[in-house]
């Protein structure tokens, strides 16, 4: 199944992500200090492009849509998501991330919104994401979204992942 991620959202102009997009990732990226330090690293161009292809067990490469939200051509947010994960009706967002000066003005909270929407009319009954432990403001953005922890914490390695979920 070909997800139709063009029409994701009605503010942004959305498309995959791809080698060329990296120095503006990555630009997006150190833009976002806090999100790093609670792993305890810095983001790289080597990193970023890992993660254009990064999946986990039992997915594909055409369950992986890295996609970035642009307007007047430029990079205004990004998202990793695996289709089909960690089951058939399950949807994971490996990672979302939006430019500073657009975060706490709501608009993470409408991209999440139409994401929702897309996925759920695209059949899935569910979305799963893994959030670093101990990251205050990743926790109260995805709990303000309606995703609940699962009880599942994971190795990160260096730091903890907490699995949570939202029903569709």
């Amino acid at each position: 199944m070909e997800l139709s991620f063009q029409d994701i959202s009605a503010q942004y102009q959305v498309r995959r992500l791809t080698e060329e997009d990296l120095p503006e990732l990555l630009a997006l990226a150190k833009d976002n200090p806090t999100y790093y330090r609670y792993m305890g690293e810095e983001p790289t161009l080597e990193g970023l492009r890992g993660d254009l292809t990064k999946l986990p067990p039992r997915t594909t490469s055409e369950d992986k849509y890295f996609l970035g939200y642009f307007r007047d051509g430029r990079l205004w947010g990004a998202l990793d998501l695996i289709l089909h994960f960690p089951n058939p009706e399950t949807a994971f967002v490996g990672w979302f991330i939006l430019r500073k000066d657009l975060q706490g003005r709501g608009v993470g909270t409408a991209l999440v919104s139409e994401l929702m929407d897309l996925l759920k009319d695209q059949g899935f009954r569910s979305v799963r994401l893994g959030r670093v432990k101990g990251n205050p403001e990743s926790e109260a953005f995805w709990v303000k979204n309606q995703f609940t922890p699962t009880g599942i914490e994971t190795d990160g390695g260096g730091y903890t992942i907490v699995v949570m979920q939202r029903e569709l």
